[in-house]
């Protein structure tokens, strides 16, 4: 099981090529990530449609980033490209009778707050701090409880 769908993986692959290389198009995108054309396409038409990129047509046309990646949160494209990420099926966002043990369920509760929590360090994360090449510290996390991954040749 995986918190991020493949489309929400692929986006932030997608957006961190565009914010690294000021532009790009769907055919070259594939063939960086080994991708599929019509799904880089696809998922380019949707971020396109839901403000994140803009394109051009033409011979030199391609698709640039709408916003800058400082702009942007993991939680709010998250809640855009999921329709609304939740952890489970029935946190408080999500509409009555969405699970059949709900009124009596043990876990209710705790799992909305540790959703709201999740939701809480999503949203102090930009698109910019994950952009970050790697070996860089990403301050942002490290405030989070995060430590830089120690190389494995150091490991010795």
């Amino acid at each position: 099981m995986t918190l991020l769908s493949r489309k929400a993986d692929y986006a932030l692959l997608i957006l961190q090529y565009l914010h690294s290389n000021g532009t790009g198009n769907a055919r070259e995108i594939a063939e960086k990530f080994q991708l599929s054309r019509a799904f880089v396409a696809n998922i380019l038409k949707e971020l396109g449609a839901k403000g994140y990129v803009t394109s051009t047509r033409g011979v030199k046309g391609g698709y640039v980033l709408a916003r800058a990646s400082t702009a942007v949160t993991l939680a709010e494209l998250l809640e855009a490209l999921e329709e609304g990420f939740k952890l489970t099926v029935c946190n408080d966002h999500a509409p009555e009778g969405n699970c059949e043990v709900e009124h009596i369920c043990p876990v209710k509760q705790p799992m909305t707050e540790i959703h709201r929590r999740l939701m809480e360090v999503l949203q102090g994360i930009t698109l910019a701090d994950v952009f970050l090449p790697a070996g860089l510290d990403r301050p942002v996390l490290q405030t989070l409880g995060f430590r830089r991954p120690v190389p494995v040749d150091s490991m010795v």
